[in-house]
Parts: C-alpha cells; sequence; structure tokens
C-alpha cells in the first residue's frame, strides 16, 4: 500500500473551503486537471483519468458536520481517499488531503502523487479566494 498526505493553510473560514471543496459541480476546479467527474445517483461518481483513457466508479461523500470529504473506487478498491479542513483561528483554514492507493503496483510515482497534491491544495485555495471575492468577502 502507498499513502500519501499534504496539508496547506487557506485564508479562509472552515466552511467556506469545504463548501468549495464538496461543491460537486466545482470539483474539478480544484482536482488534477487530468481528472474528469461525471455526476450520477449521489453518492456514486465516475471519474475520468485523461492520462490512462479510464472511467473509474467512484464514492464520493460529503460528511459535512466534519468538515471531511470522502471517496473511493467502487470496484477493486485501487484507491481511496480523504480530505479535511480545520479551523486554525484568525479566519484561516488548514486543509489536508490523503490519498492511500491499495496495489502499489498501480500507484503512480511518489513525486507524482506530492505535485498533484499540492497543485490541487493550491487550486483550492484559489477557488476560495475567486468565490469570496465574487461574494464581496
Amino acid at each position: 500500500m502507498s499513502e500519501h498526505e499534504r496539508s496547506r493553510t487557506v485564508a479562509a473560514l472552515p466552511e467556506e473551503v469545504f463548501a468549495q471543496a464538496a461543491d460537486v459541480d466545482q470539483i474539478e476546479t480544484w482536482i488534477p486537471r487530468e481528472l474528469h467527474v461525471q455526476r450520477e445517483e449521489p453518492p456514486a461518481v465516475t471519474m475520468h483519468d485523461d492520462e490512462t483513457g479510464r472511467d473509474s466508479p467512484v464514492l464520493l461523500r460529503a460528511r459535512r458536520d466534519q468538515l471531511r470529504l470522502e471517496w473511493g473506487t467502487r470496484d477493486g478498491g485501487r484507491y481511496a481517499g480523504w480530505l479535511r479542513v480545520e479551523g486554525i483561528g484568525s479566519g484561516a483554514s488548514a486543509v489536508t488531503v490523503h490519498l492511500s492507493f491499495f496495489d502499489e503496483g498501480q500507484a503512480p510515482p511518489d513525486h507524482e502523487v506530492t505535485l498533484a497534491l499540492d497543485e490541487s491544495l493550491d487550486r483550492l485555495a484559489e477557488q476560495v479566494r475567486v468565490r469570496a471575492d465574487r461574494a464581496g468577502h
């Protein structure tokens, strides 16, 4: 098994960060660019990966009371992950994303996963900022 975790501080309240992260209609604005989400009957979605051309049936659950988003493949258990948002005071939040690949032979190289997680967290922070600007915060 291969596990990866990255964190980032975002200058916004945790509820605002989570609202952006968990919005299925906006999720492609922050997840890795090669991934695309097709909504199905909740909590089911299909994740398309441009690099592999593969469609994967995925479960995506938002646990709003915990400010936690969880996902994982529905068949074969190839990977699972979660994102958690925590308030750290002064109107800021800590966002942590975690990925587990259950078959090391199917896992991307560590440096690629680290880069993808860091870029995703940066994009999420930018989307939160844009959303706040639109709302006039």
